[in-house]
């Protein structure tokens, strides 16, 4: 038996395995039906996008859009992102954007050309960005993996492994590629891939690892076992595995695009799986809604997945069509639509919410017409904001007039900190009790906007009696609108109440909560992971230098 750093204990079989018995009902998430009796709070910012923290509450749940930004930040311009005028392309696929605390740095790794090369570019903000060439002019090519000959790149995935004894080994890269025995420049050279034609030659096609002490210069480390065009991984640090999501296809349908799993405590030695080790993960359900216009049944093009504070932050692209062939002979993009999900033991997918996060425009001629894909990395907390950056495709060739892969380009989009959900009073008064909680820390800390209102909190033991000195009327009420403000007692701080287990109770004035936390200090650390990272944080978490 293992138990996660939250309390939850998973079975002796893990990952579990189990069958697909329909293509519609929603999956369940076994840790929310017979739920925790104490909940270890002591990393991260504990959000409330499932009932997970609740014991009880009158407050309504909300989920928040971001703000997505109407001009693209990044765009082909260079001679091999612009792909001979056939194929533009300057976005990441889904490749990596990550912040690098060792030199204060936005790094980002992208799809420069279609099926060309892998670009590299730095950031002072995350909003301007430096190419390769700019930043090191005496280098010969743009791309930072040597070109092959007869070989072309698909999709990559890079991560920052913050934890490697080996400084060559602190950056991690996984690149699909083909190689045929020919030279391939651009993609209609490509000879037709079997589903398109039958009879054509398939290429060599294999998954193949890499690693570098700066992220720029790489060298190849090994294969991994089978895999489709469409695989990536990402480190999760609460169970310490590196995990790689893989195409995989519905039992019950084989039409049906799902996602696979498989996991590892060694990212090299651990890959070479076999077709037994892969896994059924996830897949949409029927709360993923066709396309009004296309009508073509979602499936599950990707899942893209990073650690946010206390839980694991998932983004599924939901594929809405149309199939390659029409997409094909209409000339545009296919159809991916952006939606969030959220796990607590690193495998199961809760989903509170079908709205899309992020949405292909599907307007003719626009930068963000369609095929959003997440970034590896998927977010980075600046300040107060989290970014989210992902790349769209506008199918705008300036050689073709259009195509289905043209026009890659990166957007952005910012939301609050923490704000994917809130709970709220609506204006009427209301309150939530905690379940049983386990904590280590002297400060308690809220995300809450509460401009026109208050927000207080008793503490209460496990039996739900209020603690004296931590009652309601002893809490100083907290006003305005702050990512992080410390809630206090006139006479009390919770010191006192270290190693018990105690339960919190929110009273809400027209307000919105987020999150809450107890951090050691008064500067509000919560130890909590922050995804691809971000300015002030420390080997991607929030802790301060002396946590580090």
């Amino acid at each position: 038996m293992v138990r996660l750093y939250n309390n939850l204990e998973l079975p002796e079989q893990w990952p579990p395995k189990y069958e697909e018995k329909t293509l519609d009902k929603p999956l369940e998430v076994p840790y929310l039906k017979e739920k925790q009796d104490i909940v270890n709070i002591e990393i991260g910012r504990q959000l409330f996008v499932d009932d997970f923290l609740i014991e009880e509450s009158n407050l309504s749940r909300e989920f928040h859009q971001p703000k997505v930004c109407e001009k693209p930040i990044f765009e082909p311009k260079t001679p091999l992102e612009m792909n001979g005028g056939y194929y533009p392309c300057a976005c990441p696929f889904n490749d990596g954007i990550f912040y690098d605390d060792e030199d204060n740095k936005f790094k980002m790794w992208y799809h420069a050309g279609w099926f060309n090369g892998v670009g590299y570019a730095e950031s002072e903000d995350g909003l301007n960005w430096k190419r390769l060439k700019e930043l090191y002019p005496e280098r010969e090519s743009e791309s930072v993996l040597p070109h092959e000959f007869g070989t072309i790149r698909d999709g990559a995935a890079v991560w920052i492994d913050y934890h490697a004894t080996n400084r060559n080994e602190r950056y991690k890269m996984f690149v699909f590629l083909r190689k045929f025995d020919f030279e391939i420049k651009y993609y209609h050279e490509k000879p037709k891939h079997a589903h398109d034609d039958p009879d054509s030659i398939p290429p060599e096609e294999k998954g193949v690892l890499f690693q570098s002490a700066n992220g720029i210069d790489w060298e190849e480390c090994g294969t991994v076992g089978h895999c489709g065009d469409n695989t990536g991984f990402y480190y999760n640090p609460f169970t310490n595995k590196w995990t790689f999501s893989l195409r995989t296809f519905s039992s019950l349908d084989r039409r049906i695009r799902t996602r696979g799993y498989y996991e590892t405590d060694h990212f090299i030695k651990g890959t070479k799986w076999t077709e037994d080790d892969i896994v059924f993960w996830t897949r949409t359900d029927i709360y993923d809604r066709p396309d009004k216009d296309m009508g073509y049944y979602t499936q599950l093009y990707d899942v893209s997945a990073t650690p946010y504070e206390s839980l694991m932050l998932g983004v599924f692209s939901v594929f809405m069509g149309p199939p390659n062939d029409i997409s094909g002979k209409k000339g545009t993009p296919k159809i991916n639509d952006l939606k969030l999900a959220y796990s607590r033991d690193g495998f199961h997918w809760h989903r509170p919410s079908y709205e899309n996060f992020i949405s292909s425009s599907r307007k003719e001629g626009s930068w963000n017409y369609g095929y959003a894909h997440p970034v590896n990395g998927l977010c980075l907390v600046v300040e107060d904001e989290i970014y989210f950056y992902f790349s769209c495709f506008s199918g705008v060739s300036p050689k073709l007039g259009s195509h289905k892969y043209a026009g890659g380009n990166l957007g952005l989009a910012k939301l609050r900190r923490d704000g994917f959900v809130s709970l709220s009073d609506k204006g009427n008064g209301g309150e939530l009790l905690t379940t049983k909680l386990q904590f280590d820390g002297n400060h308690l800390f809220v995300n809450v906007a509460c401009e026109a209102g208050s927000v207080c909190a008793e503490i209460l033991d496990e039996h739900s009696n209020v603690i004296e000195g931590y009652s309601k009327a002893d809490c100083i009420p907290v006003t305005g609108d702050s990512t992080k403000v410390q809630i206090k007692w006139k006479n009390k701080n919770l010191e006192a109440l270290k190693n018990k287990i105690i339960k919190i109770r929110f009273y809400l004035d027209n307000a919105r909560i987020y999150s809450f936390w107890i951090a050691e200090g008064e500067e509000g650390h919560s130890k909590g992971f922050m995804a691809a990272g971000g300015p002030g944080f420390h080997e991607g978490r929030d802790v301060s230098k002396t946590e580090k």
